[in-house]
């Protein structure tokens, strides 16, 4: 559709093309190969957990009822980012619609709240697990989780829809290439002719708010759980106590390094390529799915006994056969 703006005619584009790492064309020789087996390994894992937690009755428990709702994120993260991501290296499908990028643009911003609040909840169970846990029972119940959840969706459904809709809402006319290999909210919004103030000030703001507060809450949680545990006297309470709580804070880490470099990435643009943030943003929708469920594997033991139970009873019904 033409428009007249300032003496000139534009035309408002119907969809975007997506370039992937034009600066460093080797990227797109070698990427795609441990992308399909990061995406692989992360769907593989995440579904293998999901049954184990679904099928042992051992594992009906809040903390694994919050772990099935972190590889549910992660599945969906995954499925919208990366087969985009992959299609665009193996077959060059470089071209998504206005719909489809604004889709991508709100799931993303809003499960990846999700998984930022999910992982707050995961730290409060363990600080009362820890410092409270004689109460444990009677605070973190399946009414807990539910109620949780509830929070978890309403707060990130509501605080993020406006992301999407102020960008959709800008005019978009002539340039139609977004420099991402996916729709991020700046890197869309920049290819407007519109004034995006107004977008980078509430994307910084709901970024910040939500993950930054989810953050402190987590520093704080474990704060108070290291200093409980340094005053357990009892021999070998230490390190069990430690251990119960190791595989969460594995998970955060994992979460908020890629968080922090693809920030501090992007402040200090003028000192790294262009294409290092656009990597980290891929790779931070699909290395923390692919790696919590594995960590969780190794560090649980409920869960690794629930895994070999599984396969023993798959393998029984099989040699029955």
């Amino acid at each position: 559709m033409a428009a007249q703006q300032n003496g000139t005619i534009s035309f408002e584009v119907s969809d975007f093309l997506l370039n992937c790492f034009i600066r460093s064309s080797s990227w797109q020789l070698w990427l795609p190969l441990p992308l399909s087996l990061l995406f692989f390994l992360a769907m593989g894992a995440n579904a293998t957990l999901l049954i184990t937690i679904r099928l042992e009755t051992s594992l009906h428990e809040p903390m694994y009822y919050l772990l099935s709702f972190l590889s549910l994120l992660d599945i969906v993260l995954c499925l919208t980012v990366i087969p985009k991501v992959l299609a665009i290296f193996w077959f060059d499908f470089r071209s998504i619609s206005f719909s489809a990028c604004f889709l991508q643009m709100y799931i993303m911003n809003c499960f990846l709240g999700m998984e930022s609040c999910t992982f707050m909840v995961m730290a409060y169970d363990r600080y009362v697990a820890i410092c409270h846990p004689l109460r444990y029972a009677s605070i973190i119940t399946d009414q807990f989780v539910a109620k949780a959840a509830i929070f978890i969706l309403a707060r990130n459904i509501f605080m993020t829809l406006p992301i999407p809709i102020l960008s959709a809402r800008l005019y978009y006319c002539g340039r139609n290439v977004i420099e991402n290999c996916i729709c991020a909210n700046i890197s869309v919004s920049r290819i407007s002719c519109d004034d995006v103030t107004i977008n980078r000030l509430y994307q910084f703001a709901v970024g910040w708010t939500l993950l930054g507060s989810d953050l402190i809450v987590i520093f704080l949680s474990y704060a108070f759980i290291l200093r409980a545990v340094l005053r357990l006297k009892a021999e070998g309470a230490v390190a069990k106590a430690l251990s119960t709580c190791s595989s969460h804070f594995i998970l955060i880490l994992f979460f908020s390094t890629i968080l922090l470099v693809f920030v501090l990435t992007h402040v200090a643009k003028k000192k790294v390529s262009p294409d290092v943030p656009i990597l980290l943003n891929v790779l931070h929708h699909v290395v923390p799915a692919a790696l919590n469920p594995i960590v969780y594997g190794l560090r649980a033991q409920e869960i690794k006994q629930g895994i070999e139970r599984l396969l023993k009873k798959g393998g029984n019904k099989d040699s029955r056969n």
